[in-house]
């Protein structure tokens, strides 16, 4: 656990993105997707809270009890990757209040001038907070970031349909794994382990490497059944995919909903990241946006996320609430000398066109 404070620099990462469109397009309140707003409650804040997060990251009853505790009302709308919440808020759409942005995407909103300063006075929960989690390279005073969740990518594997051992992400490659795979629709984490098959960092910004990669990636598309980031573990589940590249959480969630399905740390290492809510510039309820944030700062109600969503919590007061297979499984708190042997992501520069372009060329 003392990786974070071992990996350096999170910069900003160039990227070219154009996307139209505004905030409130599709962006639909809690009615439908947390059973309907709650009745005005006893505390002094009221209005609303426009909330912009991951799919598959915020439990419907976790909204509904911050309504019935402050009066707030929640909208929110949900994306699939760092990169699309950037475009989205970096295009000009208005009316944020408060989004998840992981590590090296604070430094990149940071430099665009993307995020309003967070007032920490506001915030009574965040000595709940292990301090290994706090004060990172990307926002080293955390003025800008609050830790949220974090966690890694691995393999998970059906042992019931899976005849060959697998220990590294090059087993997956195998003829035996023809169209039954998901894998995350992540191109930093696909060429990210192209990259890693090579030898190389999981950043690498060498033309001839990223070429490579492409290559090696074209190689396992009659393997690749589903491109998943949302809910990868439904395949897994459900039989589709008789293995996958994965979030650690859904890893482990998968496994709960079917034995068989067992967790592999591919000795090559992996990608792990650090997820932390963020306030857009301009974000018009500024005072809701952090009571959102220290309320789910809260013990209790922390440890009721990591329930549903279950990725490694940097809130230790929570951890003594939060059930032990959970705090023991490698999908979720994997081994310290596997992840000393992971990366995460930083600045590439203008090497993101090169990704952009072996993407898309990927998945055309």
């Amino acid at each position: 656990m003392h990786l974070l404070k071992e990996k350096k620099q999170y910069i900003f990462l160039f990227i070219w993105l154009l996307i139209a469109g505004t905030f409130m397009a599709g962006c639909g309140s809690n009615s439908e997707e947390t059973g309907g707003s709650a009745d005005e409650g006893d505390g002094e804040l009221s209005g609303e809270l426009n909330l912009f997060i991951w799919s598959e990251y915020m439990p419907d009853r976790v909204i509904k009890q911050f309504e019935e505790e402050t009066g707030i009302k929640v909208n929110y709308n949900v994306y699939s990757s760092n990169e699309e919440m950037l475009a989205k808020i970096s295009a000009g759409a208005a009316g944020y209040d408060i989004s998840v942005a992981s590590d090296y995407m604070v430094e990149i909103m940071k430099k665009q001038d993307l995020l309003e300063p967070v007032n920490k006075d506001n915030l009574s929960n965040m000595g709940n907070l292990d301090e290994q989690f706090l004060g990172q390279s990307f926002d080293p005073e955390n003025d800008y970031s609050i830790p949220y969740m974090w966690g890694n990518v691995v393999i998970a594997v059906n042992k019931d349909t899976v005849n060959k051992e697998v220990t590294s992400y090059s087993d997956l490659w195998d003829p035996e794994f023809k169209n039954s795979l998901v894998v995350l629709d992540d191109q930093r984490v696909l060429i990210g382990i192209a990259n890693k098959l090579q030898g190389e960092s999981m950043n690498a910004t060498d033309p001839e490497v990223i070429q490579k990669s492409k290559d090696i990636l074209m190689d396992l598309l009659p393997n690749v059944k589903a491109y998943d980031s949302d809910s990868p573990k439904t395949m897994l589940v459900n039989g589709e995919a008789k293995a996958g590249i994965v979030w650690g959480a859904e890893a482990y969630l998968a496994s709960v909903e079917n034995p068989a399905i067992e967790t592999v740390l591919p000795e090559e290492g992996t990608n792990i990241w650090m997820d932390n809510f963020v306030i857009p510039k301009g974000a018009p309820n500024q005072e809701n946006a952090e009571a959102f944030i220290d309320f789910i700062l809260q013990p209790e109600v922390s440890a009721e996320i990591s329930k549903d969503f279950p990725y490694a919590n940097p809130n230790i007061a929570a951890h003594e609430l939060i059930d032990e297979e959970i705090l023991n499984h490698p999908a979720v708190y994997s081994p310290e000398e596997f992840l000393n042997k992971s990366e995460f992501f930083t600045d590439i520069e203008d090497a993101i066109l090169e990704y952009d372009r072996v993407w898309s060329e990927i998945k055309q």
